[in-house]
């Protein structure tokens, strides 16, 4: 695979003088952790995120924002959203926004207030209320598996640290019990949740190119994982993350252990971003692999990031390349344990996962273990066939500089015969004629 000449700049912070820095211990996570670790004004932004798998079938999110995590130089501008997906329904999505005075949380442990809205907790009881005109909820969560993080849960960007992005998942997997309000319609509902916070200090598509994540239970085991892909100008770097718990005590967690890959990809026609129907991560322990594989059945969301930009902000986006996508799955997740090479358990039961990309589908970051089969690694001729032959000579120069001959030909060798002659010539890009040779 293809890397950025420079080297790696994004790394966890998992030396003992990081965490010294940090002022946290290794393996011991506590309270404060989980409250505010920003300022809230300008340099940082911060969520505290809930979500959850209910008996009825329906999946729920909640999110606490101290603002738009775009926009991490602005003012305190709290938000709270929901969304909610119910078999047979459209999604319920909802958003508050109030002014920085209804705003306030605490530096000793999670306790935020968004106007009427709360999220408070102490890494293993939570109490959550939202409400939004007509529709209310208040959700008791109780952790099954104790609080985790990969390393010291912070990730450093920049050959000095200067930059961080930190994820806490302070309830990898918990109880839920949920009273929900609709209308005047009640219902009381249980299931199986889950409660991460995220904090930087930049704004993320700065650090970050794209990135795969989610959680699950799968019989007796629960499941965290996630693999992030650094921008270029931070090496390309992958940073894996995989937590694997069974009975409530975490058995694997170890990121230089953990292979990642994808299957069945597919170009997503709103987003514009390659979906993979399979997002495998496999864990090799001596004698033991496990193997998790994301099935997608679903997607529930998939929404464009320049949707949440307005105004002047919004004029200069697109031509800077701002097109950011953010899409949540949902499927079975199934796991599967190996020893010696022999397949001695298969358990399975419904996940919710999610892919996020900040900004355009980077040729150079290719995901570990794609199958060349569509895109970047198609020889350009298919790429052109994947744009219905409507590739413009400027779209194809922009495509094939950035497409790096090279990796077409390694990727794709034995089809040489199919490459467009500018390509196989190894000609410069940028006559009509060039172009034209390239949808035959």
């Amino acid at each position: 695979m293809f890397r950025s000449s420079k080297p790696s700049s994004a790394r966890f912070a998992d030396r003992p003088e990081d965490f010294a820095k940090l002022g946290i211990q290794p393996g011991r996570i506590e309270a404060f952790e989980d409250g505010m670790r920003t300022q809230g004004g300008p340099g940082g932004y911060e969520w505290w995120y809930f979500d959850s798998h209910l008996s009825d079938g329906s999946s729920l999110v909640i999110v606490f924002f101290t603002k738009e995590m775009m926009n991490p130089g602005g003012k305190l501008a709290p938000l709270v959203t929901l969304s909610l997906d119910r078999p047979g329904q459209p999604t319920l999505f909802l958003e508050t926004r109030v002014s920085p005075d209804a705003f306030s949380a605490s530096r000793d442990r999670c306790d935020v207030r968004i106007g009427e809205n709360t999220f408070c907790g102490d890494l293993h009881e939570y109490d959550i209320h939202f409400a939004h005109g007509e529709v209310s909820v208040d959700i008791k969560l109780t952790g099954q598996v104790p609080a985790w993080r990969p390393t010291s849960g912070h990730m450093f960007f920049g050959d000095h640290d200067e930059h961080v992005f930190a994820w806490l998942p302070s309830v990898p997997q918990g109880k839920v019990s949920l009273d929900l309000n609709i209308g005047g319609k009640k219902e009381h509902l249980e299931g199986v949740g889950y409660h991460d916070h995220n904090w930087g200090d930049v704004p993320m598509p700065k650090l970050i190119n794209h990135w795969y994540w989610g959680r699950a239970q799968a019989g007796a085991y629960s499941i965290v994982a996630s693999y992030i892909f650094a921008e270029k100008a931070y090496g390309g770097t992958g940073l894996p993350i995989f937590m694997l718990a069974k009975d409530g005590k975490v058995i694997a967690d170890d990121h230089h252990k953990v292979r990642f890959h994808l299957e069945d990809e597919h170009m997503d026609e709103k987003s514009g971003k390659p979906v993979a129907n399979v997002v495998v991560y496999e864990y090799e322990d001596g004698p033991e692999r496990y193997r998790v594989s994301y099935r997608r059945s679903e997607t529930i969301v998939n929404s464009q990031l320049i949707d949440r930009v307005s105004g002047f902000k919004r004029l200069l986006a697109r031509p800077v390349g701002f097109n950011g996508s953010y899409l949540r799955f949902t499927g079975k997740v199934q796991l599967e344990r190996f020893v010696n090479g022999e397949l001695v358990e298969d358990v399975s039961d419904p996940g919710i996962w999610e892919m996020m990309y900040f900004g355009p589908v980077d040729p150079e970051l290719a995901s570990p273990g794609r199958t060349p089969v569509w895109g970047w690694r198609m020889p350009l001729c298919d790429r052109a066939n994947l744009h219905g032959g409507k590739l413009g000579v400027t779209q194809f120069k922009d495509f094939a500089e950035s497409s790096r001959r090279r990796i077409a030909r390694d990727c794709c060798r034995g089809r040489e015969d199919q490459f467009p002659a500018c390509v196989r010539a190894d000609q410069p890009v940028g006559t009509q004629d060039h172009a034209a040779a390239c949808h035959n």
